[in-house]
């Protein structure tokens, strides 16, 4: 049976961002219980096993009051985290691998660019080889994630193409521009999640630049999706000040518009919809805006951290 817990659902920065004091970030101030940290989901097969999808900067915070991964009673030192599936090489996705650096043996899954990214960078040698492999994946080939004595975790993983952007601060290496998506194979995944000789699961898309017939073809009738809720509307950080950069040209579909995710979405069957990576500044993240009236209305659903799903 497959298990989901979600660990966060906040974009970069998490909510309330250190150094922002924009609308959202001071009712998180103001109300705790709004505060959020970075995207992220737990999924195992046989609920003693995990594998994370992204490792946040928040990772230790989630880890610690997540029951399920707690060092096993009666050991020194244990993790049930047996392995983290890479999406992208945003710091968002990768800085967590820093704080599972004590010594507890997993494997790192992600496309050749994102470890070539990893390995381009000594700090991440702090997760030693023999401890740690790092074990690449390919777009549109199945992949079983192993426990560590090499046994079968009982998932069977798909990976494959989102349009999207190499991670900010490669940007110039890639030749991307501030308003110009230049698709890359390997920049974001998407992951099909199911249990090994099943095809129910799930779908985990953290970003999307935007949406093709492909990838709403892919989707169609799952029982579950996650996706890209960055922001409400695409012009969002423009219009508070906050950035000069529209959402499509970060790598970010808006949830609103015309070819915005609620409707590029609708009609597709898809069974629970439920937005996560999503950015201080968008006003869905308060329980009690007329944006999040919309999107429930229209069927989508914001999860609360610590939120448990079984497939």
């Amino acid at each position: 049976m497959l298990k989901v817990i979600v660990l966060g659902v906040a974009a970069g920065g998490g909510i309330p961002q250190w150094n922002c004091n924009c609308p959202g970030c001071r009712a998180a101030r103001e109300r705790p219980e709004l505060a959020g940290t970075q995207a992220s989901i737990a999924v195992s097969a046989d609920g003693r096993n995990w594998f994370l999808v992204n490792a946040s900067p928040d990772i230790r915070q989630q880890i610690n009051r997540t029951p399920a991964l707690f060092p096993a009673e009666g050991t020194v030192r244990h993790s049930p985290i047996t392995g983290v599936i890479l999406t992208n090489g945003e710091i968002d996705a990768i800085t967590g691998l820093l704080s599972l650096r004590e010594g507890s043996p997993f494997t790192i899954y992600g496309h050749r660019r994102v470890l070539d990214g990893l390995a381009g960078n000594n700090v991440f040698n702090v997760l030693k080889p023999e401890l740690v492999p790092r074990v690449a994946i390919r777009a549109d080939t199945d992949f079983e994630p192993l426990l560590p004595d090499g046994s079968p975790s009982g998932l069977l993983v798909t990976p494959y193409e989102v349009p999207g952007k190499p991670a900010w601060y490669l940007e110039e290496t890639a030749r991307a521009t501030a308003e110009v998506l230049e698709y890359t194979p390997g920049d974001t995944l998407g992951l099909h999640i199911r249990e090994r000789g099943s095809e129910r699961g799930f779908h985990f898309i953290a970003a999307c630049g935007g949406m093709t017939g492909e990838l709403a073809e892919r989707i169609r009738g799952t029982p579950l999706l996650f996706f890209d809720g960055t922001l409400w509307k695409d012009d969002e950080m423009v219009s508070a000040g906050l950035s000069h950069k529209t959402g499509r040209s970060m790598g970010h579909v808006p949830m609103t518009g015309e070819s915005g995710a609620i409707n590029a979405l609708a009609g597709l069957g898809i069974g629970r919809k439920m937005f996560v990576h999503i950015n201080n500044s968008n006003p869905a993240l308060r329980p009690e805006s007329p944006e999040r009236r919309r999107l429930e209305a229209a069927g989508w659903h914001i999860p609360h951290e610590g939120e448990e799903i079984t497939l």
